[in-house]
């Protein structure tokens, strides 16, 4: 019979809040209450069933119908793993962001900021059994927001992973190392203690690069633990 494995329960305080008077939305999107336990349906409990082969292994977002997306093309990669190491297999990787200047491709945006036909700026892979995914896209410009403070988001790319219902689905942000805007935007600075966010800034990685083509970036995400990553429905 093989050891136990220990359980690591979420550090306090590497969370984030869901009530931050800092990031001004959360006033009103917090409970005001204790929640209700409702016990879980077979369908939220088992479902979606997804079949892998209905996506490739990798997504390339920088390419529209054979069209190249204006901006700086990078590679984001990593593993997701539980908090002892293991991967977790065939997971789906959900992303979307904004363009390179800024800008979603969704009608409630109405920032400005130019539309890019060839970037639709969203895309989604399954985890292989090592837990690593890995996509290309399109370096994400900052975007003014309506918060106190400077205004402006930073860099960031949303992620959202499904497990194998309904009910298990985390969402995270993932940030750029080096964005002088992280220091006054209240999202990032509500994502727990330092080490917690510290975890939400990915790595410039050599080994993901492709030289005269696209730099590399390495974010790897913990589902549980000590170590966990910071998600916004904590």
């Amino acid at each position: 019979m093989a050891d136990p494995v220990p359980f690591r329960p979420v550090a306090a305080g590497s969370q984030p809040p869901l009530d931050l008077p800092s990031y001004r939305s959360t006033a009103k999107r917090h409970p005001d209450a204790a929640p209700i336990r409702i016990p879980t349906t077979l369908t939220e409990a088992t479902a979606p069933r997804f079949a892998t082969p209905w996506y490739a292994p990798h997504a390339d977002l920088s390419v529209v119908d054979g069209k190249t997306a204006m901006g700086e093309r990078i590679i984001v990669a990593g593993r997701v793993t539980d908090e002892n190491g293991r991967p977790v297999r065939r997971a789906m990787v959900e992303v979307w962001q904004a363009n390179a200047s800024g800008r979603y491709h969704h009608a409630r945006d109405q920032h400005d900021a130019p539309l890019d036909p060839n970037f639709l700026g969203r895309g989604r892979v399954f985890t292989d059994d090592g837990g690593r995914y890995r996509f290309t896209t399109i370096r994400p410009g900052a975007y003014p927001w309506r918060n106190p403070g400077p205004g402006w988001r930073p860099q960031h790319i949303h992620f959202g992973l499904h497990g194998n219902g309904f009910a298990q689905r985390l969402i995270t942000q993932m940030y750029f190392p080096g964005d002088p805007l992280l220091g006054f935007d209240a999202v990032f600075q509500g994502g727990g203690d330092p080490a917690a966010r510290d975890r939400l800034v990915a790595v410039l990685d050599p080994d993901l690069m492709e030289p005269d083509w696209a730099l590399g970036y390495r974010f790897d995400i913990v589902l549980r633990g000590r170590a966990a990553t910071p998600f916004e429905n904590a």
